[in-house]
């Protein structure tokens, strides 16, 4: 399952926060089936698995969550406020 860092579990809890109709981030699979997309959401789709870490929560679609369930998610801001996310092996 994917794992996600303290900083990105920091950028979630304060999106929801600041934007009361973001509950959560979304991981998908583009159609070309080789890139993955973030955006903001409020829900699951269907097939998403949902992962709940430190008060934050990720949705990730079926496709992307197989290829991601040995990766960590980390995320930063940079100094004009654009989020970044960057994926690495789990340890």
């Amino acid at each position: 399952m994917l794992a996600l860092t303290e900083n990105v579990t920091d950028i979630v809890k304060k999106l929801a926060e600041e934007v009361p109709e973001i509950s959560a981030l979304r991981i998908a699979t583009e159609s070309d089936g080789e890139s993955l997309s973030v955006s903001p959401a409020d829900h699951a789709e269907n097939d998403d698995q949902v992962i709940e870490q430190d008060g934050a929560t990720i949705y990730v679609d079926g496709p992307a969550s197989e290829f991601l369930s040995d990766k960590v998610l980390d995320g930063g801001v940079d100094d004009d406020g654009n989020i970044q996310f960057a994926l690495g092996q789990q340890a």
